[in-house]
């Protein structure tokens, strides 16, 4: 691919965005109110900023080149993905939000404290700081940092330094506000630049039909054959709700949104428009790489596929904002992940563990501190990550997060469904169940990896399936032997609101046109 350089009126446009981005920082950060909390954004959010706030987290360059990479090499089938989120989804709407609001708590670990105890909560704390620190910031930045070293020639920790300074910058002045209010603005311009490249493709290639029949049949599948290499259907099945339920019900950067709402109704409308933001990803990412490969189909790379369409179908100036945009998503996410790293930190272990008479202006500090700490040791990571060459970016982002999950999501299930779990099973999960789990993801992936001929591994997502299963067996059999243990489950979720007319309406509608859309494409 030939390297597309800023023109002026690119390097305007650009400058531009910039100027208005920081206007919304600082307006978010002067309307604080002076002492009050940065973390949850005073409980003011409606569902149009939840709804964005969470898309914008999930969504940034490497969603969009990755998946235009999945979609130039595989289809539309990497869409499982984005679609099959509805359900957990749904499940954090109905099951987990009236419980994590009706207790009234500002972290997940706080939750989980409150459920099985001080030693657990600590675990938990410790746990989501370095889930943070890994598979947000560090991911993030190396996905950015190969993005901006395309465009500006820079090394990997120079990118990741000036992404930061950015991201950090609305945390710090206006907490959650800041940056919850920038998705908005970020996510708005970011499904005009995607779905303008998306028409512009297709007018290009004569339209849906021409582009239906330029591409190999089995393209148009949400489900492939069990023995397809790359996505088979049995491991998405089984394997996709073990990341589901951890990434959309547990983690503390996605759920922060909705533990910020302003009422349960509201977290549960935010959560509905996710799920339907989410249903833009086919289009909007996807589908681009489809269209490369109909355009381009002697493309080499197809890590280039998003970015080929830009320099070839865009004109000078729209390039500029296509960058403007990918940087947006980058900041979104970074922001969205420092602000929950702070939020884990100053109120699991600095006020619960190490100054419980901290006053307000003093959390906020800390609060601060956390984040600059947060930035240098995620840049480290960053690094680190950059020495690792020869692994495709989609497929280490999905299997990192699929030997991640396990543990969580079975703590999480078990101590929201089964009230005779105890503690010792949720600490055992935690402590020799992440252990299992890593060392497992450590040898797929490193040290015998399937990639390189290592053929008796299951696929990725089974084998996530798997860990779950033994870690959830494991943790019912210590809960049973664990006779003497006190109940642990103290937790007061106050009087459960039953969701209003509204919710049930639009959610219902949602999952008619989701079952419609896996009907749709599995029957070309």
């Amino acid at each position: 691919m030939e390297t597309h350089y800023l023109e002026t009126l690119d390097w305007g446009i650009l400058i531009t965005y910039f100027v208005i981005l920081f206007g919304i920082g600082i307006w978010a950060g002067t309307t604080r109110k002076k002492g009050s909390s940065l973390f949850l954004a005073e409980n003011s959010l409606k569902w149009p900023t939840i709804g964005f706030s969470m898309w914008g987290t999930n969504v940034g360059p490497s969603m969009l080149i990755a998946s235009a990479s999945a979609g130039f090499t595989t289809g539309i089938v990497s869409g499982n993905f984005a679609w099959y989120a509805f359900v957990f989804i749904f499940l954090l709407a109905f099951v987990f939000a009236p419980r994590y609001l009706g207790a009234k708590v500002i972290t997940l670990p706080e939750f989980m404290g409150k459920r099985f105890g001080q030693s657990t909560r600590n675990m938990l704390a410790w746990y989501t700081i370095v889930t943070i620190l890994i598979s947000w910031l560090a991911l993030t930045l190396f996905a950015g940092g190969i993005l901006i070293k395309q465009i500006f020639d820079i090394p990997m920790w120079q990118s990741a330094v000036i992404l930061l300074l950015i991201s950090a910058f609305f945390t710090i002045l206006g907490g959650l506000k800041a940056v919850a209010y920038t998705n908005v603005f970020q996510m708005l311009l970011l499904i005009f630049v995607s779905l303008t490249l998306t028409i512009v493709g297709l007018n290009k290639v004569g339209g849906v039909s021409a582009l239906y029949e330029a591409v190999p049949q089995d393209y148009w599948n949400l489900f492939q054959p069990n023995d397809n290499p790359d996505f088979p259907w049995l491991p998405i099945l089984l394997g996709y709700p073990v990341m589901g339920v951890w990434f959309w019900c547990t983690d503390q950067s996605m759920v922060q949104p909705v533990l910020a709402a302003k009422n349960l109704e509201q977290g549960q409308l935010g959560a509905n428009f996710t799920g339907w933001l989410k249903i833009l990803d086919v289009p909007l990412y996807i589908l681009p790489g489809i269209i490369c490969l109909a355009l381009y189909p002697t493309l080499q790379n197809p890590d280039e596929a998003y970015m080929t369409m830009v320099t070839n179908l865009f004109p000078t100036g729209m390039v500029g904002l296509v960058m403007a945009v990918l940087t947006a998503a980058l900041v979104s996410t970074i922001g969205s992940a420092l602000n929950a790293l702070s939020t884990v930190f100053t109120m699991d272990i600095y006020v619960k563990r190490i100054n419980p008479d901290a006053c307000q202006s003093r959390i906020i500090k800390t609060g601060r501190m956390v984040t600059v700490a947060g930035a240098v040791i995620s840049i480290l990571i960053t690094i680190a990550i950059d020495s690792i060459k020869g692994l495709n970016l989609f497929n280490v982002f999905q299997s990192v997060l699929g030997f991640i999950a396990p543990p969580m999501a079975a703590v999480f299930l078990l101590g929201v469904f089964w009230k005779k779990t105890t503690t010792r099973a949720a600490n055992m999960a935690l402590t020799l169940g992440t252990a299992f789990s890593l060392i497992i993801g450590v040898l797929y992936l490193w040290v015998i990896p399937a990639a390189k001929g290592f053929d008796f591994w299951p696929h990725f997502m089974m084998l996530s399936f798997l860990i779950f299963v033994v870690i959830v067996a494991a943790m019912i059999i210590v809960s049973t032997l664990d006779r003497k243990a006190e109940s642990q489950d103290t937790l007061d979720f106050g009087v459960i609101v039953k969701p209003t007319k509204r919710v049930v309406v639009l959610w219902a509608a949602l999952i008619v046109v989701m079952l419609g859309l896996y009907l749709f494409f599995n029957g070309f």
